[in-house]
């Protein structure tokens, strides 16, 4: 048994989940797999997902593969997940219908497909995210129903949001940036104790029960308006009230003893400037809360549009954002493609990192989805066709990889790419097949996660091809 992971804990957490009637008590460790050979294994696997999003778009140039199917080659931009190409699908032409025309709404919308109408007076709305959806079905099984990280911390403000995961409500869930302070979050003992923590949540839930009995009471004065919003707010404080419940039935299992040499990195803050570290870092604790099961479905922010680092450590001092409005300089363009190969080092890193833990007799990587890829494809004008996706992970769950599955292809002069500026921003800035939509790919991985679904927002269907 991995020596991380106390007997204690496991233990006490196999008898919560029975009797919270879970399917899937613990992740698959050697040590639970039955001796006599051909014994059946009665645990189900856990199936995890995973998104990491970064702002601004790249340089399509140095990013885009030019030829399609299983016999292409890597892109500059891409040549650092060489080691992993048999672990990824490489996707052009996908875009949001939603999402077209839009500017830095593009992370609000991206794990939501959902209209924002940014230009006008209407009122932010909007829906649940593809994550949120697996957490609610995966939430039984984990301490924390999700875990929502980003380069800032919080929520952001609408139509410029610094988190991924947005409630069944559309509320943004707030993200945390700090890997020390999430490490304590996750590993580190309750503060002033159990009792403590007990009382904090009984006065949570006292002032939640105030909260409901004064709505419920204003209900009956309100017209049908003012309850449809109403009823947006309770369903929000009822989430909180559920949140807290759990809390509470996991405050008497002990939490996962974490080895001091794996929680030596997370006892320090890493500042920003150090991007690469920082970074880093952050991909080492979701590893590390996906190895010891205390989630099974994480949000990442690399950045955000108007927050996007720098990278010292390769000599580029401008933030990705300013990068992203090169308009066409070569210099600033030659800069927005080392800042993408970067980015791409340290997802290759945290793949690695994945395909090296043991989950079972599989890697971890291969019981783990990870969507990579931007709301936003051309970042000077705002493009949002031929989205920059790829997918990666998830063979144990079912996925077929090794290839470059292209939708702008039957649309290209001759079927190839010049791979030159003006093709790179025409074919950013209106998708060349409408089907090619990123909401497929999303149901594909709901399916994948045993969600039963066969719909998410505007999508078609599953994507046959790496199923």
């Amino acid at each position: 048994m991995s020596n991380i992971i106390s007997q204690k804990w496991l233990l006490n957490r196999r008898h919560f989940l029975r009797g919270l009637g879970a399917t899937v008590a613990l992740p698959l460790l050697n040590a639970m797999i039955p001796s006599r050979a051909g014994a059946a294994v009665a645990l189900d696997k856990p199936r995890r997902s995973v998104f990491v999003y970064i702002p601004n778009g790249v340089n399509g140039m140095t990013w885009q593969v030019a030829k399609s199917g299983r016999d292409y080659e890597l892109s500059q931009s891409l040549a650092p997940l060489a080691k992993h190409r048999g672990d990824m699908t490489i996707f052009s032409g996908l875009h949001h219908p939603n999402g077209i025309g839009q500017a830095h709404v593009c992370a609000d919308t991206w794990l939501t497909g959902a209209k924002i109408d940014a230009q006008s007076a209407r009122k932010y709305e909007n829906t649940i995210s593809v994550d949120q959806i697996m957490a609610g079905v995966t939430e039984k099984q984990t301490r924390f129903p999700s875990l929502e990280l980003s380069i800032s911390s919080g929520t952001g403000r609408p139509l410029n949001s610094t988190t991924l995961a947005f409630s069944r409500d559309g509320v943004p869930l707030p993200a945390e940036d700090n890997p020390r302070l999430v490490f304590n979050r996750l590993f580190g003992e309750e503060q002033g104790g159990l009792a403590a923590q007990r009382a904090r949540l009984g006065k949570r839930r006292s002032v939640l029960d105030a909260v409901l009995e004064d709505a419920n009471s204003l209900r009956r004065q309100l017209g049908d308006d003012d309850r449809g919003k109403l009823d947006e707010y309770l369903h929000s404080v009822r989430d909180v009230e559920q949140r807290t419940e759990r809390l509470d039935a996991w405050l008497d299992i002990p939490k996962p003893t974490v080895d001091k040499n794996l929680a030596a990195p997370f006892q320090r803050d890493v500042p920003k400037s150090k991007a690469g570290e920082y970074w880093r870092t952050m991909f080492d604790l979701i590893v590390l809360a996906l190895r010891t099961d205390m989630t099974r479905v994480v949000t990442y922010m690399n950045g955000s549009e108007g927050n996007g680092l720098a990278i010292p450590e390769i000599g580029i001092t401008q933030a990705r954002h300013g990068l992203s409005h090169h308009n066409g300089d070569p210099v600033v363009l030659d800069r927005l493609a080392k800042s993408d190969a970067f980015i791409m080092e340290q997802f290759a890193h945290f793949l690695d990192e994945l395909a090296a833990v043991k989950d079972g007799d599989e890697p971890l990587l291969d019981r783990t989805m990870i969507l990579f890829g931007s709301g936003m494809s051309y970042g000077h004008s705002h493009c949002n066709a031929n989205l920059p996706i790829l997918l990666a992970g998830g063979r144990g769950l079912g996925l077929k990889h090794g290839q470059h599955i292209d939708y702008n292809k039957p649309f290209l002069k001759n079927g190839t790419y010049t791979l030159g500026y003006d093709e790179w921003r025409e074919i950013s800035g209106k998708p060349k097949d409408g089907k090619a939509r990123l909401s497929n790919l999303m149901l594909t991985m709901l399916q994948k996660m045993d969600i039963h679904t066969e719909k998410f927002v505007d999508s078609l269907g599953p994507i046959s091809e790496i199923v």
